[in-house]
């Protein structure tokens, strides 16, 4: 059973190794050449106003939650919509229940004001 996976295991494995020899080898024969300018925080090309550790507040963090644990729907709506006449009707309930299990979430991050900018 276990003999299956190999081939996945061993593409994992070479990806890790591609990356880290890839890394390697670029802090090896890349220029290094730092300098006050490389090193300051760039704003779209205007001078930086204020230091690149400044707190952002934790609301900022909340919507980036949010978009990504309700853009996950998609990645599942879109297959589902390719192979809706093959699932028929046991499809369409499994995704009615899946959406209205999002629409209860999505209601309740409204109602504790998640979705608010003060």
């Amino acid at each position: 059973m276990i003999e299956q996976y190999y081939p996945i295991f061993v593409m994992i494995a070479g990806g890790v190794v591609f990356g880290v020899l890839m890394g390697k080898i670029n802090e090896f024969l890349g220029p290094s050449r730092p300098t006050e300018e490389k090193s300051s925080t760039y704003e779209s090309g205007m001078e930086p106003v204020k230091t690149a550790r400044e707190r952002f507040s934790i609301k900022f963090y909340m919507v980036a939650m949010l978009f990504i644990i309700f853009d996950i729907e998609v990645v599942f709506l879109y297959p589902w919509a390719v192979a809706y006449k093959q699932l028929g009707i046991q499809g369409f309930i499994t995704m009615f229940v899946f959406i209205a299990v999002l629409l209860v979430g999505y209601i309740y991050v409204w109602r504790k004001g998640a979705l608010e900018w003060d």
